[in-house]
């Protein structure tokens, strides 16, 4: 009876990978949403049905994992916060693992990770950090937070805010894909690549670059956008 009673309690408070999800769609959807996101923005962030999606913020306002507050949406409260920001820390390390130790493509990491990110072990995760070298972003240019949930600081600058004659490096992309950056790796731009602008073309927003000193290609605004660079002096 014990031994029952043992095994239940703990299966109980053990966060499910599906709370996991939940949390982190809800932090990332919290960037967009600051007053709360949307049922159906969550549904559509996990590819689900909205009424999986009431039914999941219920059990997790239970939990006093979220706060959801009618017509307005749902927020993260402390804790559902502090789970995210583990999940999402555990997350972008493994991607740095997976490209710099086991020489995946940047491109084949994201789904990988989706099933390491709910490994529990905090001593594992702090060892791989440690191991990496304690990387401030990931293979895609975003923040890793630290073991304190704090992000470090990184300027985004947006490729098509730069001007005719202007320079910079690829730093990151806010759009990963597997389509976009198996596109990005056939024109071989990859983090580090130097960009130049050689043209704007008003009619589309355009730009007409050339990338390390080489290739001349048309960029449409769209893929612009979705290029993360810094100034190059």
């Amino acid at each position: 009876m014990c031994l029952n009673f043992y095994i239940y309690t703990n299966t109980d408070n053990m966060q499910t990978s599906t709370t996991e999800d939940y949390l982190k769609a809800i932090f990332k959807l919290s960037g967009i949403y600051k007053k709360g996101v949307s049922t159906n923005s969550i549904a559509e962030e996990l590819s689900t049905k909205a009424s999986s999606v009431s039914d999941m913020v219920k059990k997790l306002s239970e939990k006093k994992l979220v706060d959801y507050v009618k017509y307005q949406g749902t927020t993260l409260t402390k804790e559902g916060e502090n789970i995210a920001l583990k999940v999402i820390r555990k997350h972008r390390l493994w991607e740095v693992f997976l490209v710099e130790k086991l020489k995946f493509g940047w491109d084949e990491i994201h789904e990988i990770a989706e099933q390491l990110e709910h490994i529990k072990s905090p001593k594992l995760i702090d060892k791989l950090d440690a191991h990496l070298g304690f990387p401030k972003k990931d293979p895609h240019g975003d923040p890793i937070p630290d073991k304190n949930g704090l992000f470090p600081t990184i300027k985004k600058l947006k490729l098509n805010e730069l001007k005719i004659g202007e320079k910079a490096i690829l730093t990151g992309v806010s759009e990963d894909s597997k389509d976009f950056l198996s596109y990005l790796d056939t024109i071989g731009l990859k983090l580090g690549s130097s960009i130049e602008v050689l043209d704007y073309f008003k009619f589309d927003k355009s730009l007409k670059v050339k990338i390390n000193n080489r290739s001349d290609l048309t960029f449409s605004d769209l893929v612009a956008n979705n290029l993360n660079i810094s100034k190059e002096n």
